[in-house]
């Protein structure tokens, strides 16, 4: 009777979906990184969001493809509203391509470094070398020496800033990489990981170039620019419809002067013909004259 009891109750009771009682928060990246937006995450109360890790690629972050096996770790820190706010503590580097390094016949060694920036921030740095071939433990450690002191002193120059983005590019490792020259010489040096064990002064600058836009042009100076050409292409065409004009005229009067030239030809040839016709007249009247007056005579007389 009980256990059915239960089951009633049970079966009567509403159960509450703790999912609408939840919303979405933007995660940022922190000021090194832009406060990017690099994913979201839900919560029922924003002070559930602190304490809560998330891990992006430097890929996504600058689109740089062959950064994509480098990544970097944030803590949410606090929230404002829907926008949660990140902390850089770490990066790691992807599982296969630590493995894709690693061969047969070759001497694999691993080191870590505690440093003290200029900031104040506490790093640790893990360290993985790669020699050409097998070496021996004591060259091993001369390397993990090397590598210590180098690190330390380096530290103490650079901010978090400066250090995170020499990781990234790989100017860190490079200059590792010389200095254990002395020693053995490196085929590969990676910082494979580092974490921030403690927060130094102030917050680390930007490591990211922001590409600057391009300054719209102010719509007014734009249509003014359009409506000018036009003008300018009109006056530009102007003499040139002048000069046409011009030469149109002066063919036309000079078609007229051959015209005229023509008609007084003509005119002056067709005088020249009555006035051969009427001289012609005047030889032949006398004849005819003379025939007049002596019609009677005969061509006996003759």
């Amino acid at each position: 009777m009980a256990a059915a009891k239960r089951a009633k109750g049970t079966a009567g009771r509403k159960v509450k979906d703790k999912w609408k009682a939840k919303e979405w928060y933007n995660v940022h990246a922190p000021k090194m990184f832009n406060e990017m937006v690099i994913g979201e995450t839900p919560a029922a109360d924003p002070e559930l969001l602190i304490g809560r890790t998330a891990e992006v690629t430097v890929q996504d972050l600058t689109g740089d493809f062959s950064k994509m096996h480098i990544k970097l770790k944030f803590k949410i820190t606090g929230a404002d509203g829907h926008e949660a706010k990140t902390a850089f503590i770490g990066h790691d580097l992807t599982s296969d391509y630590v493995r894709r390094l690693t061969r047969r016949k070759k001497t694999k060694t691993d080191h870590v470094v505690d440093v003290v920036t200029f900031d104040h921030y506490h790093v640790r740095i893990k360290t993985m070398s790669i020699a050409e071939r097998r070496i021996q433990s004591s060259q091993e450690e001369g390397m993990r020496q090397i590598i210590g002191i180098t690190l330390v002193q380096m530290a103490e120059k650079m901010t978090l800033s400066d250090i995170v983005k020499a990781v990234i590019s790989g100017d860190l490792a490079k200059d590792i990489s010389k200095a254990c020259r002395i020693v053995i010489p490196i085929k590969r040096l990676e910082i494979r990981k580092t974490e921030v064990l403690k927060i130094g002064d102030g917050e680390p600058e930007s490591i990211i170039e922001e590409k600057p836009a391009p300054a719209p042009a102010p719509a007014d100076a734009a249509e003014t620019e359009q409506e000018a050409e036009p003008e300018e292409a009109a006056v530009e065409e102007t003499p040139a419809e002048e000069a046409d004009e011009e030469a149109a005229a002066e063919d036309a009067d000079a078609e007229e002067a051959d015209a005229e030239d023509a008609e007084d030809t003509d005119a002056e040839e067709a005088d020249e013909e009555e006035a051969d016709a009427e001289e012609a007249d005047a030889e032949e009247t006398p004849a005819e004259e003379a025939d007049a007056e002596n019609p009677e005579e005969s061509p006996d007389q003759e």
